[in-house]
């Protein structure tokens, strides 16, 4: 509780109170959209892709046309039409309640915003990529960096952008490994770095890079910040999410993996009867 002596300093809330200030931009009515000094229709609207919208928004800055067409790459890769995988399993449970498409594709938006898995991670993996490159200039060699963040996790390989659950190897590497060179993109010295770990990962612990240690590395050569690459992929997985929502609602509601009572293995009490 505050005292009745106490002055408070609202200096701050007072410069904001009934106004709104914007660096990005907003619509002039009668003279036009802007978003960073772009005026969205004549500048924008049919000059660049959408995508190139898309992170000049997120960051500031506006990427040339191979840059967006590669991060468009990796939302084809990070976006499967599978109901298994757990975001698009939520689509597809939203698609048998008969919800509306944006809740069913938002819910798994927000189910993809994990610690462990989908968005968020990558703020772990340019983390490690960037730390790891200063030690590497500092003359650590890659044996030392790999023992040092193993040594963590008890000497395990839990390296944020190495290994993988279920599979070894990842396809969405390759593939983005082709149109980075269809692109004319050369590796820079983290993405270098990033390769040299994962040999001394494969020969230590059979575990390879995956595509956050790719992604991160990537671009942190392109001078990306994490925040930067988190705010892009904020919605990274929403096409596969909507495409199993579909799949589902064009269905019988309360067809997508329904539950028998003896399908639920219950291990409480025994049934009482109540007098």
């Amino acid at each position: 509780m505050l005292s009745k002596n106490k002055v408070v300093d609202t200096a701050l809330w007072d410069k904001n109170r009934n106004k709104i200030y914007s660096k990005k931009g907003g619509w002039i009515i009668g003279k036009g959209v802007f978003s960073h000094g772009y005026d969205m229709m004549n500048d924008l609207v049919g000059e660049v892709s959408y995508m190139q919208v898309m992170i000049l928004n997120a960051t500031g800055r506006m990427p040339e046309r191979r840059l967006a067409d590669w991060f468009e790459a990796v939302h084809i890769c990070l976006s499967w039409p599978d109901p298994r995988i757990w975001c698009n399993h939520i689509g597809a449970l939203g698609g048998t309640m008969q919800t509306s498409t944006v809740a069913a594709t938002v819910a798994g938006i927000l189910a993809n915003d994990s610690r462990s898995y989908g968005t968020r991670p990558i703020l772990e993996g340019i983390a490690f990529i960037k730390g790891a490159m200063v030690k590497f200039n500092q003359g650590l060699s890659v044996k030392e960096i790999v023992e040092i963040e193993c040594s963590k996790h008890g000497g395990k390989p839990y390296i944020m952008g190495y290994a993988r659950p279920i599979a070894k190897g990842d396809e969405r590497v390759l593939a983005l490994e082709k149109i980075a060179d269809k692109l004319g993109f050369s590796r820079g010295d983290h993405l270098r770095l990033a390769y040299d770990i994962e040999a001394y990962m494969l020969e230590k612990f059979d575990e390879g890079i995956n595509i956050n240690g790719y992604v991160a590395a990537f671009l942190s050569d392109c001078q990306f910040s994490s925040s930067e690459v988190y705010r892009v992929f904020s919605v990274v997985v929403n096409s596969g999410i909507t495409a199993c929502f579909a799949d589902v609602c064009d269905r019988p509601a309360d067809t997508f993996l329904p539950l028998r009572c003896d399908d639920v293995l219950y291990e409480g009490k025994t049934a009482r009867v109540l007098s």
